[in-house]
């Protein structure tokens, strides 16, 4: 037998108004299609569910037993199908799996998760290391938010952005490259380091010296910010970088930062989400936090 959830609605309001006419007059409808209603109603539990007492009625003992469960079957209902619902953060219970860059969890991943727990403590946050190869982590489901230096080219996958860094150059304390003003031809010249997922030796840096009729030699790629840091730290190895992300793990080891002697592209910072959690207030409430943490770091968009 197929049932009408609908008639969930009506059982509740009959067994709150204990007759049809209060039930009708409660969810607006006339007092033959509520008498309708309790028909089939009775035909689905095979219970009468209210019974003529004189010129009242009453629950039957059934209907008492489950008076308190439909009530609160109707209610989860209204919530879930609600267009707004109400964000409770004190009861929110739910796992969020954030993707960043190494070096934004590095600068902000102690922030976030300080402030969710101190706003939400039943929500509990993965923050997992970006793969070594593209994947639909989003579309999948796997990955709540992620971080990325790219626009994304598929239109389920809505972005936000948070800021646009500049380059620097990071070399260790004493490096040759400080000892006096950092020409073009002497960046050119110094041996320097990429970072690559891919383990890839080339980047728009390349590019930009191409312009100019430079070339530079790139000894090593490295799979994570925090690695060519290290690497850099320990040799001559010249590392170009975003500021504003890297700058709490420089500042850590120590590092040198020298301008970089050509005009670089700025690197934008996008936070990406699927589609379907644009509506989901839990959701909203992890990504505005996500951009109230991570925003500090860059200056004004408009400025």
């Amino acid at each position: 037998m197929q049932l009408d959830l609908n008639l969930l609605t009506a059982l509740d309001a009959l067994l709150e108004e204990g007759s049809v006419a209060g039930a009708a007059a409660r969810l607006h409808v006339t007092a033959p299609a509520m008498s309708r209603s309790l028909g089939r109603i009775r035909k689905a539990t095979g219970d009468q569910i209210l019974v003529r007492t004189g010129r009242s009625m009453a629950p039957t003992t059934r209907a008492l037993a489950m008076r308190a469960e439909v009530h609160t079957l109707v209610q989860q209902a209204h919530h879930l199908l609600s267009a707004r619902q109400e964000l409770d953060l004190a009861t929110l219970d739910r796992v969020f799996t954030v993707r960043w860059h190494d070096t934004l969890t590095a600068a902000c991943g102690t922030t976030l998760t300080a402030a969710v727990h101190h706003r939400a403590p039943g929500v509990r946050l993965r923050l997992s290391a970006e793969p070594g190869t593209d994947t639909p982590g989003l579309r999948r489901g796997e990955v709540d938010l992620e971080s990325s230096s790219g626009r994304p080219t598929s239109p389920d996958i809505r972005h936000r952005l948070i800021g646009r860094d500049q380059l620097v150059v990071a070399v260790r304390p004493g490096h040759p490259l400080t000892e006096a003003p950092l020409s073009l031809e002497r960046y050119a010249a110094a041996e320097h380091l990429t970072v690559s997922r891919r383990g890839s030796l080339r980047d728009p840096i390349d590019d930009a010296l191409t312009a100019h009729g430079l070339e530079r030699r790139v000894v090593a790629a490295g799979p994570t910010a925090a690695f060519a840091l290290q690497l850099a730290l320990g040799s001559d190895l010249v590392v170009t970088l975003p500021d504003a992300v890297t700058r709490t793990a420089r500042d850590l080891l120590g590092l040198v930062t020298l301008p970089p002697p050509l005009r670089l592209p700025d690197v934008p910072l996008y936070l990406l989400w699927h589609q379907r959690y644009d509506n989901d207030l839990a959701h909203t409430w992890l990504r505005d936090l996500a951009t109230e943490t991570v925003q500090p770091l860059f200056a004004p968009l408009n400025a």
